[in-house]
C-alpha cells in the first residue's frame, strides 16, 4: 500500500544523513516491510533560528499490515495517484500552426502541438541560445547591443537568463506535467520534490536546446532571427508575414499563437494598429537590491548560514497608496544588463543552478496604477516604461546602471563609492539620486518600505546594500483580450498566450498557459469543460 507521509522534520545539522535510514528510526519500521521510498518535497523550517529544521513528505510502499498501523498516525495518508495522462489528439486542420516566440508559453505549446502530428511553425526574432550567449557577451564587451538576441529575446524567452523559478501561486493539476517535462529535457531531478524549484540558467540552457531538438524530430519547423511583421485575413485563413535579414517570408495558417513576451514593443504597435482588442494593465517599476549572499542567509539561516544552499525570501509592503515587494529572487546570482533597445538600461536577476556567487538580488518593486500613465492610448504604459529606461541610460550615457547605497539612499545622499558589497552588473554602477530615473512616488515608495522590509527581516536594511536602477519589464504593461476559448477577441486565428499577452508571469505560468491554449486548439470542448469542473 503507498501511504504519503506529510512533515517529517529533521534538525539540519543530519542533512548529510540517509534520511531513509532516519525515518526508519523514528517510526519504528523494519526496512523489509517497505517495497519503495520517494522524497516528494523537502523544505528548510527556518522559524526558529536556533533549531532549524529540514521538513520532508515522503511517499512510502509498505506491506499492508505495518500500513494500518502508520495510518494511525496524524501525518500519514494513502497516496491517490495525481499523474496526469495528456490526450494528443491527431492534428486535425490543413495548415500548421504557427506559433511567435519560442519562451515558456510557446515552448510548452509547440510540445503539445508537435506530439498531435501539428508540425508547428516557429518563428523567433532572436537566435538560438548558444549564438544568444554570445550576442549577450559581445554586448558586455563592446557595448553593441543585438535589439533581437539579448537578455530579452531569443531561444527560450527572457527566463532562460533567469534564476529559472518553476514556483507559481497557482494550485494546477498541470504543473507535475511542467516540471516532468523539464527533467525530462535536462533538468536537475531535485526539482520534482523541492519546495521552491528552481533549474538555473546553465540547466535551462540545456533543457531548452534539447527541447528544440526533440521538436525538430516531431517535425516542427523553427525560423530564428526571423521577425514576425504583419499578418491579414485571406480566404478564410490568416496569412503571416515575417522578415530574415531583407527577405519576407510568408506563411498561411488558422491558428497564429502568440507567445511574444512582454518586451516586443513592435509587436504590441502592430496588434494596436491592426484594432486587436488590447487593454492597459497594471504593472510595477523599481530596482535591483544587492546584498552579500552570506548576509542573507545569517538573517534567514541564523548559526545554520552555511550548512545550506543560498537562502531565498520573498516579503511585500502594502503601504496607502501602492503596494511594495519583492520579485525573481535570485540567491548566489547576478544582476544583468537586459535591455533590448540601445540607449536604454533595463535590470534584471540571473542565478545558475549551484547559487553559489558572492551576492543575492531581487527586484524591489512599486505598483504602478493604470491612472499613472493612461492618457490616449492602450500602449501608455509600453511608452511609460520606455521613458524612464531612457531616463536611465541618459545618466552615464555609457550603460552604467544608476545606482546608489541603502544608507545614502534612506539619507537621501549619494554614494562615493562602495563598501562591503560589490555590484555584479556587468557594466558598473553610476551614483546618482534615483529620483532622476524614477517617479517619485516610486522612490518615496521605496524609502517608505525598506525599514518596513527590514522589521520582516532583520538586517535586510544593510546600509551597504546597493540599489540598482532601474527594473521596468517585471509584467506585461499590455493585455491581449480573449476570449473563453482563448481566441483574441478581435480575430478568430489569433491566439495570445503567456507573460506577454497579459496572462501569465513567470515559467511555470507561461508554461501552463501555452499548454493549455494548444490543448483548447486541438479540443476546445473537452479541455473548457474539464476546467469548469475544477
Amino acid at each position: 500500500m503507498k501511504i504519503i507521509y506529510n512533515n517529517f522534520k529533521i534538525n539540519v545539522e543530519k542533512k548529510d544523513l540517509d534520511i531513509k535510514t532516519l525515518f526508519f528510526k523514528k517510526l519504528r519500521i523494519d526496512s523489509s516491510d517497505i517495497l519503495s521510498f520517494e522524497v516528494i518535497k523537502e523544505s528548510v523550517d527556518a522559524r526558529d533560528k536556533n533549531n532549524l529544521l529540514i521538513s520532508y513528505n515522503v511517499l512510502v510502499d509498505i506491506k499492508e499490515k505495518v500500513a494500518v498501523k502508520l495510518l494511525k498516525d496524524k501525518n500519514a495518508k494513502v497516496f491517490v495517484n495525481p499523474d496526469i495522462n495528456l490526450l494528443y489528439p491527431k492534428w486535425k486542420f490543413e495548415n500548421s500552426p504557427i506559433i511567435v516566440g519560442f519562451g515558456p508559453a510557446g515552448i510548452f505549446a509547440a510540445l503539445y502541438l508537435a506530439r498531435t502530428g501539428a508540425n508547428p511553425i516557429i518563428i523567433e526574432r532572436g537566435k538560438t541560445v548558444d549564438e544568444r550567449v554570445e550576442s549577450i557577451n559581445n554586448f558586455i564587451k563592446t557595448k553593441k547591443l543585438n535589439p533581437n538576441s539579448n537578455i530579452q529575446f531569443g531561444e527560450g524567452g527572457a527566463g532562460t537568463f533567469s534564476d529559472g523559478k518553476l514556483t507559481t501561486n497557482l494550485n494546477d493539476k498541470y504543473l507535475s506535467f511542467i516540471i516532468d517535462e523539464f527533467i525530462k529535457f535536462g533538468a536537475p531531478k531535485e526539482i520534482r520534490y523541492k519546495s521552491n524549484p528552481h533549474v538555473g540558467t546553465d540547466y535551462l540552457r540545456i533543457a531548452i536546446k534539447n527541447i528544440r531538438i526533440y521538436l525538430e524530430k516531431l517535425g516542427a519547423k523553427f525560423y530564428f532571427d526571423t521577425t514576425f511583421c504583419d499578418y491579414k485575413e485571406q480566404d478564410d485563413k490568416l496569412v503571416v508575414f515575417a522578415k530574415h535579414n531583407n527577405q519576407v517570408l510568408k506563411f498561411n495558417t488558422k491558428h497564429l499563437i502568440l507567445g511574444i513576451g512582454h518586451s516586443a514593443r513592435d509587436t504590441f504597435k502592430l496588434l494596436a494598429s491592426k484594432n486587436e482588442t488590447l487593454e492597459a494593465k497594471d504593472f510595477s517599476m523599481g530596482v535591483r537590491i544587492e546584498h552579500l549572499r552570506e548576509k542573507i542567509n545569517e538573517i534567514q539561516y541564523g548559526k545554520a548560514k552555511d550548512m545550506l544552499q543560498a537562502a531565498n525570501y520573498k516579503m511585500a509592503i502594502h503601504l496607502p497608496e501602492r503596494s511594495v515587494y519583492t520579485f525573481c529572487m535570485c540567491p548566489g546570482g547576478e544582476v544583468v544588463a537586459s535591455q533590448s533597445e540601445e540607449g536604454s538600461i533595463v535590470t534584471n536577476g540571473m542565478s545558475y543552478y549551484k547559487r553559489d556567487n558572492d551576492n543575492s538580488n531581487a527586484a524591489l518593486l512599486v505598483e504602478i496604477k493604470k491612472s499613472d500613465f493612461l492618457k490616449d492610448s492602450v500602449l501608455d504604459g509600453m511608452y511609460f516604461q520606455e521613458e524612464y529606461e531612457r531616463k536611465a541610460f541618459e545618466i552615464s550615457k555609457d550603460y552604467k546602471a544608476p545606482g546608489n547605497l541603502v544608507a545614502e539612499f534612506m539619507e537621501g545622499k549619494i554614494a562615493k563609492e562602495f563598501r562591503s558589497v560589490k555590484t555584479t552588473y556587468p557594466f558598473g554602477i553610476k551614483f546618482c539620486d534615483l529620483n532622476e530615473c524614477l517617479p517619485d512616488y516610486v522612490v518615496n515608495s521605496l524609502r517608505e518600505a525598506l525599514p518596513l522590509f527590514d522589521r520582516k527581516m532583520k538586517g535586510f536594511m544593510d546600509p551597504d546594500a546597493i540599489l540598482v536602477g532601474v527594473e521596468t519589464r517585471s509584467s506585461s504593461p499590455v493585455r491581449i483580450l480573449r476570449d473563453e476559448f482563448r481566441k483574441s477577441l478581435s480575430n478568430k486565428y489569433i491566439y495570445p498566450i503567456g507573460e506577454g499577452a497579459g496572462y501569465a508571469g513567470g515559467i511555470s505560468s507561461s508554461a501552463l498557459d501555452g499548454l493549455k491554449t494548444a490543448m483548447m486548439i486541438c479540443g476546445e470542448t473537452y479541455v473548457h469543460n474539464k476546467e469548469k469542473e475544477q
